[in-house]
């Protein structure tokens, strides 16, 4: 076995550094190498140990997780897990910090906690595992400016109104998603997404990316059949499935809890491609983003297969080069493209279209 994974654990709660401690310990591949309290502990600690790994807590005394990653990344860029709560302000502070740099966050448990916490530090494992390779490279090159969108003619996007652009992402995909999607004029071909997260997160997540998009995002609703139309974005709600149904001339995003995980997520982007494939064939467009695992590959095959258009994140612009890696050898994705040409690909290919 190869080298330990080092992990620093901040939180300002002895006790939960402790169980983060105790609960990454029993993993042969991770040695918890320190703790720290607050964040002026922890940058001491970071330039005395040199983890491989932090985990930090979203809320804290002294200086949030927020404030403390927009000052540390820039100088020490590494691997960051936020450990969240489920408050409004939690979810709120954890997504400023995916944008700020961490990388993922697994959130702590607010009910039978003693089932839950197993879950989670099973989810932090594997997590602290999956971001120790992580490409930092891809981080430092967001700087947050807006890209100039791509022109698209009016015209060809209001013929581009049976169009669906489906994408999904996982373990960095926040970020790669915003970068997209801002770059889309109002008038693009309705998108659906997938992003694995949690319940909570999503409805956040799509209320942010709507302030900051030229298009209308908003999270989907399960139970209801909404139209996929030009100019609207819909995210899948944390813990349902999202499908893709066509009627008569008509696409509709509808989301339910019937079906298990799919490929260990739910929403799982096997299922929304797989749906996208069935029901809209040829005038779909799919993009696979940065993530650990496989979800999404085998619905890009079969997205491919019924016709669609297919691109995947490239390894260069990748946080983790799982998803985009697997949906392109297994021949689901045509092409690998550096993230910040996706979305010209994606209007050029309309474009062609025509």
């Amino acid at each position: 076995m190869g080298r330990k994974i080092r992990v620093l654990v901040v939180d300002d709660s002895a006790m939960v550094r402790q169980i983060l401690t105790d609960g990454l310990s029993g993993d042969p591949q991770i040695e918890v190498i320190g703790q720290a309290s607050d964040p002026y502990a922890a940058r001491d600690k970071i330039v005395e140990l040199r983890p491989d790994v932090l985990t930090l807590d979203v809320e804290m005394p002294r200086m949030d997780g927020v404030e403390f990653l927009r000052k540390l990344m820039p100088q020490y860029p590494l691997p960051v897990l936020m450990v969240s709560a489920l408050t409004q302000k939690g979810k709120q502070i954890t997504l400023e910090a995916l944008e700020a740099g961490a990388i993922d966050f697994v959130t702590k448990p607010s009910t039978d906690v003693a089932r839950g916490l197993n879950g989670m530090l099973d989810e932090l494992r594997t997590k602290v595992k999956a971001v120790s390779t992580a490409n930092l490279n891809a981080w430092r090159r967001h700087d947050g400016k807006k890209v100039k969108t791509t022109s698209l003619s009016t015209r060809a996007l209001a013929e581009s109104t049976d169009k669906v652009i489906a994408i999904g992402a996982s373990t960095g995909g926040t970020e790669a998603i915003r970068n997209i999607i801002t770059q889309f004029p109002a008038g693009m071909p309705g998108v659906v997404i997938v992003q694995h997260m949690p319940a909570g997160f999503t409805k956040m997540f799509a209320d942010r990316l709507n302030e900051q998009c030229a298009m209308t995002v908003k999270e989907a609703v399960p139970g209801e059949k909404e139209r996929i139309i030009a100019g609207k974005i819909l995210i899948a709600p944390g813990d349902y499935h999202m499908t893709i149904r066509r009627s008569g001339g008509i696409y509709q995003a509808e989301c339910s809890q019937n079906e298990d995980k799919v490929s260990g997520h739910r929403p799982s982007v096997d299922v929304l491609f797989g749906s996208v494939a069935k029901h809209v064939g040829g005038n779909a467009i799919g993009i696979i983003l940065t993530g650990m695992g496989h979800d999404g590959a085998d619905g890009m095959l079969a997205m491919r297969n019924a016709g669609a258009r297919t691109i995947a994140q490239d390894e260069s612009t990748s946080v983790v080069f799982g998803m985009p890696k697997e949906a392109y050898e297994n021949g689901g994705a045509e092409k690998l493209v550096p993230l910040q040409k996706i979305a010209p690909t994606v209007i050029n290919m309309f474009a062609e279209k025509k």
